[in-house]
């Protein structure tokens, strides 16, 4: 039986047309294709007088925007308990202190309550990690008095009636790595919010080293042709991932983030909080050669599953969570399959 692989670009032979046309322009470096790319991403999240900045590494991006914002040596940064643990490697490289709050069960992201706590507690930064094709659309966090970094790696695409990702940021970074929607290969995009005081990135922060971390042109002539199929893209991953929610409602298990009609997920990853042991579930599920995987495996809360007392909602996301296969290049027959196994998970 062939495997179905967790995740596959969205790539098409065509595409590369475009990186290879930098070749025959002999310019592959940080250039125009760059800047046409951090245009087109910005209008695409609404964002379109902003300026922002194309790197090489989502490391880079976080550091960037977090720089922006003021942090460094003696900082206290908040985010959730679901963070991904480059959160705590980039904070920790700048000599700030990352804090962690539970999240609200109901979209999957940083409470406002856990929010206004650690904002009380000193916290001046905040870096909203959105998991899972999740919205905060019940949380003002600008209300908190912390500054914001709006992660949108995972949510790009989503929308919540009218509130899109990156609504709240002063600075939004979006990844754009193999396996995001918008894919460069490897890298980064680091927007300065509309709506934020600054007009321009602090020059002592980046300096004389901005040709060094900047994304080449090859990378950004192939982010441009994933902008331009983007809403193709992500109607696709919407159909599955209906499909997908409407299969797991057979059995006990519930699919993480928020479950009200006038969620449109971007299909980014199907998570799913189970109800039985995960091992159990893995083993069902390769059986019929499905990958799966925990992701929040890795994640900044990971060594403190044994407190509940302090994160009753994202522990059992940690120690429960499982993600299964989705992205528009999957089969029919994948498909057909993927429905068929989550309608019958243990």
């Amino acid at each position: 039986m062939a495997l179905i692989r967790f995740s596959k670009p969205t790539l098409r032979r065509s595409d590369m047309t475009a990186v290879l046309q930098t070749m025959v322009d002999e310019k592959i470096g940080p250039g125009e294709r760059k800047k046409e790319f951090v245009r087109l991403f910005s209008t695409l999240i609404d964002q379109s007088e902003s300026r922002g900045m194309a790197l090489r590494s989502y490391p880079d991006a976080l550091s960037v925007a977090l720089q922006t914002l003021g942090a460094g040596e003696g900082s206290i940064i908040a985010t959730s308990v679901l963070s991904p643990g480059v959160y705590a490697r980039v904070a920790s490289m700048l000599g700030a202190t990352l804090v962690l709050g539970d999240i609200d069960p109901t979209t999957g992201c940083i409470s406002l309550a856990e929010a206004t706590r650690l904002a009380g507690e000193g916290a001046q930064i905040l870096l909203l990690h959105e998991p899972s094709g999740t919205l905060p659309f019940e949380a003002d966090y600008t209300t908190c008095g912390m500054k914001i970094v709006e992660d949108i790696t995972e949510s790009l695409g989503s929308k919540f009636e009218e509130l899109i990702p990156g609504a709240q940021g002063d600075v939004i970074v979006c990844a754009c790595e193999e396996c995001n929607i918008v894919s460069t290969g490897g890298g980064a995009v680091c927007i300065l919010a509309k709506k934020s005081k600054m007009t321009s990135f602090p020059d002592d922060i980046l300096g004389s080293d901005l040709a060094f971390i900047e994304m080449p042109d090859m990378n950004a002539a192939l982010g441009i042709v994933q902008i331009e199929t983007f809403d193709l893209q992500v109607k696709r991953r919407m159909e599955l991932y209906r499909q997908f929610k409407k299969s797991l409602m057979k059995t006990p298990h519930k699919v993480f983030g928020i479950k009200d009609i006038a969620f449109d997920a971007n299909g980014h990853d199907f998570t799913v909080l189970l109800d039985s042991k995960p091992e159990d579930v893995a083993k069902f599920a390769a059986k019929y050669g499905i990958s799966t995987l925990n992701p929040f495996d890795g994640c900044v809360g990971s060594a403190f599953t044994d407190r509940f007392d302090i994160f009753p909602h994202g522990i059992p996301m940690i120690l429960r969570g499982m993600s299964f296969p989705i992205y528009p290049f999957l089969k029919s027959d994948d498909i057909e399959t993927l429905n068929r196994v989550i309608s019958h998970l243990p």
